[in-house]
């Protein structure tokens, strides 16, 4: 069984600044990507962000393109997310998920086969 472990959520005044971390462990657990996505209270859940184990590639939503950065340390199975000014409208719960196969678009969460159990960030204004 593959569990997807976040931490480092919390709450940070506009413009601060977090990192999330996302821990993968379970028997022979190769991801060959893993992402963040996230759900703010009434919206649907959209992705943020996501890293291509082999290339190291990122892909990012535009909303946070040049605030967040993902990165990996495959040796740990973790992926992090930094998250810098940071806006009202980050608030959520952050979910970080892994893809066992490859696909064509890193932003559809229908791709991603292990999601963990979402970490709450919450910016105030």
């Amino acid at each position: 069984q593959v569990q997807l472990v976040e931490s480092g959520g919390g709450l940070v005044q506009a413009g601060g600044s977090l990192r999330l971390s996302c821990a993968a462990s379970g028997r022979t657990f190769s991801s060959v990507a893993m992402g963040w996505f996230r759900q703010a209270p009434g919206k649907e859940r959209e992705f943020v962000a996501a890293i291509i184990r082999s290339s190291g590639n990122t892909y990012y939503a535009d909303s946070v393109k040049g605030r967040y950065t993902i990165s990996r340390d495959n040796a740990k199975n973790t992926v992090y997310l930094q998250m810098n000014s940071l806006k009202p409208e980050d608030t959520a719960v952050y979910y970080c998920a892994a893809a066992r196969r490859t696909f064509n678009s890193a932003s559809m969460a229908t791709n991603y086969d292990y999601w963990g159990q979402g970490t709450q960030v919450t910016v105030s204004s």
